[in-house]
């Protein structure tokens, strides 16, 4: 299976939160499985971060991509073909981070971990706790 890991289950995963289901911890850890977080996700966390919403043991810049590369999580860039389908998903969800991951869980054809309920109304396969 092909994974994007929306940005909270990033972040719960590499801090051990309880939150993280032992089912989506199992398909993020199986070697059978591509894992990949977006730069889109990485932006999101350097915002927060800044705006005081996000707080991390390390500076972001360090942070973030030490733990995705210590994970053996694969960075996922954005691309032009991924935007194109921005102007055709419905406006379900108001956020532009979640909109881009969608767009590129759609191009890529990824499925997306994820426990936002409204992501489920787009057209892609989610994973939630199993």
């Amino acid at each position: 299976m092909r994974l994007l890991l929306d940005t909270h289950i990033f972040l719960w995963y590499i801090s051990g939160d309880k939150r993280i289901s032992k089912s989506i911890k199992h398909q993020i850890q199986n070697a059978e499985n591509d894992v990949f977080l977006s730069v889109i996700s990485i932006w999101e966390c350097i915002v927060k971060y800044q705006l005081g919403k996000l707080t991390l043991p390390d500076s972001p810049e360090k942070y973030l991509s030490y733990q995705r590369k210590r994970h053996q999580i694969a960075n996922l860039d954005l691309d032009e073909s991924s935007i194109m389908h921005l102007p055709h998903l419905p406006s379900i969800h108001r956020d532009p981070f979640d909109r881009i991951l969608v767009c590129q869980a759609i191009e890529h054809q990824l499925t997306l971990i994820t426990m936002d309920q409204q992501l489920k109304k787009y057209p892609i396969r989610i994973l939630t706790h199993l």
